[in-house]
């Protein structure tokens, strides 16, 4: 035996000694001493750590069932052995159930919170409401955590929805005073909703500023009939080098002789805007490489393929409307951002935006139409933004916001009349919000002293009746510190709105942090309204993560099930 192996696997030869050896030792374990295995702890650490990538990596917990992940694992630890994927499924709940305690911790310490929320379909076409929380935290940081994906199976009123947002904070022990604001877009039902939720609690309403910009182009640019050809036009080349592995290859090809970078072309997606955009900035970067490849006889044998390309009519539109795009493409991306303050400079952007969308000068008609009806769609979408009724009840949480961000404070894309109101407004805000401070001290100190002692019973009667001077005198101090209070607001809003605006490429979270002392009240409003997003993209983010959770591989998945390894994934800064 060993000399056969010798002879036919040189490479894997076996000393006689060692394979006796090893032969009759392999006969006696087998039956005297099992194999070692993992201590207890050990093994949970494996366990653990595996749960955490499945988390992490968004994977399903059938992958622990895997050929290729069990014999890796082995490789690594042979002592150890894999649970099943019906296994993991119990650490996973706990996992969930104490992630959403540690989420609740963080949110009870918030003074208030900013909800997004938004529907999303399923592989499975089960539908599911994203919820996601916004603040900004004791260091002055944007902080953002998932609530929920939860299935939903009633139909999507607004009345239900309103209830499921209900459920959502109750759930995670948010009073809904706490709640600023609830950004969500242009549905008839969601709006309706936030209405429903503005009317009991207070939450303030506020439409999704990306899905308004879409809404505002992608009408601009159906209704435009050459406009629309032509992205059409383009549309129909891209595809042809999608489906063409030929022409795809030779595209290369001539990218590589033209010295052009070796880019894919785009394909735009009907419900973006921006993805129309970039399709055509990509075409415009690679014209000469396209037109080269359509024109090579191997891709277009007799030029049968040659009316794919688009004209040269069509070209210099593509090149003016994706000049006359730039702004807008900046605009989506900056509001799309969940680090930083948005909804503050919206009213800014939004001016910027119609001032560089009428200052162009193109020479094609279509794109002149084009960016007469576009700068009226974005003055019809946001006429209600510069707009301050405080005596309805709901007063502009965005004109708040740009108030109290030091960048925009001076408010000077509203008319004199209306800035006014804005900061008397802010002034009566902070002087409710420090006297619920006060009140709140107060009731506090009673909570903690003791009682005490009983009044001697000789005391007369006269005195329990009328009083005494001390009372009067007491109610005198009271008005007098009222008096004091108000004038201290009435400084400090003076003094925050005396000052020089900081420059709009400044963070003013860093400024709030070193400035809060200064204006302790104006910090307090500042926190609660410059913690809400401008757009509902975090709720769409929850989505992305819940797409590749719900996938096609696991389309069977509980929506349970989906919503728990959603809520993990999203909260992973948590675990």
């Amino acid at each position: 035996m060993i000399q056969h192996l010798n002879r036919r696997h040189p490479f894997h030869a076996v000393s006689p000694s060692i394979a006796e050896t090893s032969n009759s030792q392999r006969s006696m374990d087998s039956f005297v001493r099992p194999a070692q295995s993992c201590t207890v702890q050990e093994a949970a650490i494996f366990t653990e750590s595996i749960l955490n990538m499945l988390v992490t990596d968004m994977r399903p917990l059938s992958m622990v069932e895997d050929k290729g992940l069990r014999d890796m694992i082995s490789t690594f630890n042979p002592k150890y052995s894999l649970p099943s994927r019906t296994y993991f499924t119990q650490p996973m709940e706990k996992k969930h159930r104490d992630i959403t305690e540690k989420l609740k911790a963080v949110l009870k310490q918030t003074e208030c919170v900013a909800l997004t929320t938004d529907i999303w379909t399923s592989v499975a076409t089960e539908a599911y409401l994203g919820v996601t929380s916004h603040f900004l935290g004791e260091d002055w940081e944007m902080k953002s955590l998932s609530l929920t994906t939860m299935p939903l199976e009633e139909r999507h009123t607004a009345a239900n929805i309103a209830d499921w947002l209900e459920e959502t904070t109750a759930k995670f022990e948010i009073p809904l005073e706490k709640v600023k604001a609830v950004v969500h877009d242009n549905g008839a039902n969601v709006v309706a909703a936030a209405r429903i939720l503005r009317e009991r609690h207070g939450c303030a309403s506020v439409r999704c500023a990306g899905h308004t910009l879409n809404l505002a182009v992608q009408s601009t640019l159906k209704n435009n009939k050459t406009i629309a050809s032509c992205v059409g036009s383009a549309r129909c080349l891209v595809e042809h080098f999608k489906k063409s592995e030929l022409a795809c290859t030779k595209l290369k090809e001539k990218q590589h002789q033209m010295g052009k970078p070796p880019l894919m072309l785009l394909q735009d997606v009907s419900t973006r805007w921006n993805s129309t955009y970039h399709m055509l900035s990509r075409l415009l970067e690679q014209r000469w490489p396209v037109t080269a490849a359509l024109s090579d006889p191997a891709v277009n044998p007799r030029g049968k393929h040659h009316y794919l390309d688009l004209k040269p009519e069509q070209w210099h539109i593509s090149e003016e409307l994706t000049q006359v795009l730039g702004p807008f493409e900046g605009a989506t991306e900056f509001l799309s951002g969940e680090k930083y303050v948005t909804l503050s400079a919206l009213p800014q952007l939004v001016q910027n935006l119609k001032k560089s969308t009428l200052t162009a000068e193109p020479e094609t008609a279509p794109v002149k139409a084009f960016q007469a009806s576009v700068a009226e769609q974005i003055t019809k979408r946001w006429e209600g933004l510069y707009e301050f009724l405080p005596e309805s009840g709901a007063p502009n949480p965005v004109l708040l916001a740009a108030a109290l961000d030091p960048r925009f404070r001076k408010l000077k894309f509203l008319p004199a009349e209306e800035v006014l109101k804005v900061q008397t407004s802010i002034q009566s805000m902070a002087l409710a919000a420090r006297k619920d401070s006060k009140q709140t001290h107060v009731t506090v100190e009673k909570a903690t002293t003791t009682t005490s002692a009983t009044h001697t019973k000789g005391r007369s009667h006269h005195k329990s009746i009328l009083g005494s001077s001390s009372e009067d005198e007491d109610e005198g101090e009271d008005h007098d510190e009222d008096e004091q209070m108000s004038r201290a607001v009435q400084r400090e809003v003076l003094e925050y709105f005396g000052e020089q605006p900081i420059s709009k490429k400044e963070n003013p979270l860093p400024w709030w942090r070193i400035n809060q002392a200064r204006y302790p009240t104006l910090a307090q409003l500042a926190k609660s309204f410059l913690g809400i997003p401008a757009t509902s993209t975090p709720s769409e983010c929850l989505f992305s993560a819940a797409g590749n959770i719900a996938s096609k591989r696991r389309a069977s998945l509980s929506a349970e099930h989906v919503d728990m390894l959603t809520f993990l994934h999203c909260n992973n800064k948590l675990l």
